[in-house]
């Protein structure tokens, strides 16, 4: 089989004469910057790029069938048998993959009406820099902290993984720790620098996260970074390690502050809350939240970056309750000398410096009204 770049695919090409690796490897030379790669039944393959989706017209191919979807699967797949008996359990799965001197990718197939369908996201080959995502420089001081809890946070896509991972690689390069991760799947891979880091993936290295965890603590590591928070368990277990003397980094899906910390305390019962509130206002170190942004060019998508860290103000918004948003809100704008920066500000700051649009602002500032009656706003 030939190499692409080496012969071109013939029109309507049979998808059962085309390897999976040689799809992958055209689909993203497609176009610059792919985010995403997409298989669906009925749909030709199809790249994300900034945001919108885009058929992938250089292969030439037909749409695909269940079969098609189904083989792509398996290849990815291939002899991951957690993989294969959770897809068929619970319906989806996650794997990493990887294209090896090209590309890795971050898989999860499902199955939708009774067929395969398969989103890759793209990791890159190098581990980003804080200038390269864009990232305030304040959150190089994440590396100074000994213990405490760090989240990053935003919408699916916005680039948590990405953060996650240029803090880790920070704390590698400065400090002489030991860091354990555990992930499902492994993104990023972190070799060893002035650290020492030991990387878990679910259910190849470890049967479960919460037995991964446990094991952690006996680990003797300083850091422990966690891909994501989804259930009481994890969080109970973030808490402990915190509270013991490690500091641990992790993600949600909640798209800013005050509904990170609602997520947090809904993690458990009713009668719970106002503890977990207290005990997570004591030791959370930092909230990172993101939203990508459309750049005026529309050739980029450039961050818009949340920063709360631990203050007076902020430890009793989170612990008092009350109305969050706003407490919390008034207690980052308080703390700007300390690097707390708000949503809203830094749009407006990236309309100042004509890197986004009024317009696109508009549609991603958190509370739109204030934004537009702002008297800063209009003298832009």
């Amino acid at each position: 089989m030939p190499a692409f770049g080496q012969a071109p695919i013939p029109d309507k090409t049979d998808f059962g004469a085309v390897s999976t690796p040689d799809i992958l490897e055209s689909m993203l030379r497609s176009q610059d910057h792919v985010s995403d790669l997409i298989f669906s039944p009925g749909r030709v393959p199809q790249v994300e790029t900034h945001g919108k989706l885009a058929a992938v017209q250089s292969l030439s191919l037909r749409p695909l069938s269940a079969d098609d979807t189904r083989r792509i699967a398996s290849d990815l797949i291939a002899n991951n048998k957690a993989a294969i008996t959770m897809l068929r359990e619970r319906g989806s799965c996650d794997v990493s993959y990887g294209l090896p001197g090209l590309a890795r990718f971050r898989v999860n197939i499902f199955i939708q009406r009774g067929s395969c369908a398969v989103i890759m996201r793209v990791i890159p080959s190098t581990i980003p820099t804080f200038s390269a995502l864009g990232l305030p420089p304040q959150l190089k001081n994440v590396a100074d902290l000994q213990e405490g809890i760090v989240l990053v946070t935003g919408a699916r896509g916005s680039g948590k993984s990405s953060t996650l991972a240029a803090i880790l690689d920070h704390i590698n390069r400065e400090k002489s720790c030991h860091i354990i991760t555990i992930e499902d799947p492994i993104e990023f891979l972190h070799s060893h620098k002035r650290a020492t880091v030991h990387q878990r993936e679910l259910h190849s290295d470890t049967p479960s996260l919460s037995f991964a965890l446990r094991a952690a603590l006996r680990q003797a590591p300083k850091v422990i970074m966690i891909g994501e928070v989804h259930d009481r368990e994890t969080m109970e277990m973030i808490f402990q390690a915190a509270e013991t003397g490690h500091l641990v980094l992790s993600s949600m899906n909640t798209i800013d502050a005050a509904s990170t910390v609602e997520r947090v305390a809904s993690l458990f019962s009713t009668a719970e809350q106002t503890g977990v509130r207290e005990r997570f206002g004591k030791i959370f170190r930092y909230l990172i939240s993101q939203r990508l942004i459309p750049s005026a060019n529309l050739i980029r998508r450039v961050p818009a970056v949340e920063i709360v860290t631990s203050s007076v103000q902020t430890r009793a918004s989170i612990s008092v309750g009350g109305n969050l948003k706003e407490n919390l809100l008034r207690a980052i704008k308080a703390g700007a000398s300390e690097g707390m920066q708000d949503f809203d500000g830094e749009i407006e700051r990236l309309v100042r410096s004509e890197i986004v649009d009024l317009e696109t602002a508009m549609a991603n500032v958190s509370d739109p009204q204030n934004f537009s009656r702002s008297s800063r706003l209009a003298q832009l």
